[in-house]
C-alpha cells in the first residue's frame, strides 16, 4: 500500500481530464499517486461509474477532487468505501435528491447566467464568444480559445442526474471558493460548501482555477491528504 493517499482528480462539464495536467504534475512530484477519470459526461450514472472504476483501482485510501459538475459526480461516487476526503474546486454540491439542475434554479438572478447554448441532440455548449470571459478570465487568450473550440458535449441528463447519497454528509470535505466566478456565483458556491461543513478557502480566481492556479489547488488538495493521513 502507498505511503501517501491516492489523489483522483475529476472534471466538468464542457472540458476532459487534460486540464488537470498542471495539477497532476505537482501532486506527483510530491510523491502522490494520481489518476484522472475522463468522464463521458452524458449522465451522472456514468459519470459515477467512471469515477468508481478508477477509485475502485487504487491501492490506497482516495482523495477524491471534483471540478464544477465533478462535484456532483464525486459527491455521488464518493460514498465508496475507498474515498477518505472529498475536495470541491469551484464546484456543484448537492444533497440526496438534487441535481445539478434544482442548484443552478437556485443561482442568485442578480447576476449574469453561465451562457450554455440551447442544447442539440441532447447536448450542452458555451458559447464560443463568452468562453474567456465566463469560464476561463484569467487564462491566456489563445488558451481559452482552445478549450472554447475543444469543448466536450456536455449531455442534459448529466445536469438533470440527481444524487442517490450525498457522500459529504459522511465524509470530510474542502471546498475552494473562486471569488471571479461567472459560472458559479461565488455567494453560490459559499451556501453550498457552508451547508456540507465543508473547510473553505477563498482564491481570487475564475471557474478555470485548476488550470490557473495549480499551486493552490494541489495545496488545498495536499492539505485533506494530510488529515486522511492523521486521521489513519
Amino acid at each position: 500500500m502507498a505511503d501517501k493517499p491516492a489523489i483522483v482528480l475529476v472534471h466538468g462539464g464542457f472540458v476532459d481530464g487534460s486540464g488537470w495536467r498542471p495539477v497532476y504534475d505537482l501532486l506527483t512530484r510530491d510523491g502522490y499517486p494520481v489518476a484522472v477519470v475522463q468522464n463521458p459526461t452524458l449522465s451522472l450514472q456514468g459519470d459515477t461509474a467512471a469515477a468508481r472504476m478508477i477509485i475502485d483501482a487504487q491501492d490506497s485510501p482516495v482523495v477524491l477532487v471534483g471540478h464544477s459538475y465533478g462535484g456532483a459526480v464525486i459527491t455521488e461516487a464518493g460514498t465508496s468505501a475507498n474515498v477518505a476526503a472529498l475536495v470541491y474546486i469551484s464546484a456543484f454540491v448537492p444533497d440526496a435528491g438534487e441535481s445539478v439542475n434544482t442548484l443552478l434554479a437556485g443561482f442568485p438572478t442578480d447576476v449574469p447566467g453561465p451562457p450554455i447554448l440551447p442544447p442539440k441532440g441532447g447536448s450542452l455548449f458555451l458559447d464560443r464568444e463568452r468562453f474567456h470571459a465566463a469560464f476561463a478570465g484569467d487564462l491566456p487568450a489563445d488558451l481559452a480559445v482552445f478549450m472554447a473550440d475543444s469543448q466536450v458535449p456536455w449531455g442534459v441528463d448529466a445536469l438533470g442526474g440527481e444524487v442517490t447519497e450525498a457522500a459529504w454528509r459522511t465524509k470530510p470535505s474542502w471546498y475552494m471558493l473562486t471569488t471571479e466566478d461567472k459560472m458559479i456565483p461565488p455567494p453560490a458556491q459559499r451556501t453550498m460548501a457552508g451547508r456540507a461543513g465543508s473547510t473553505t478557502i477563498e482564491a481570487a480566481g475564475s471557474h478555470s482555477v485548476y488550470v490557473s492556479q495549480p499551486a493552490a489547488v494541489a495545496d488545498l488538495i495536499k492539505q485533506a491528504a494530510s488529515a486522511v493521513a492523521v486521521a489513519r
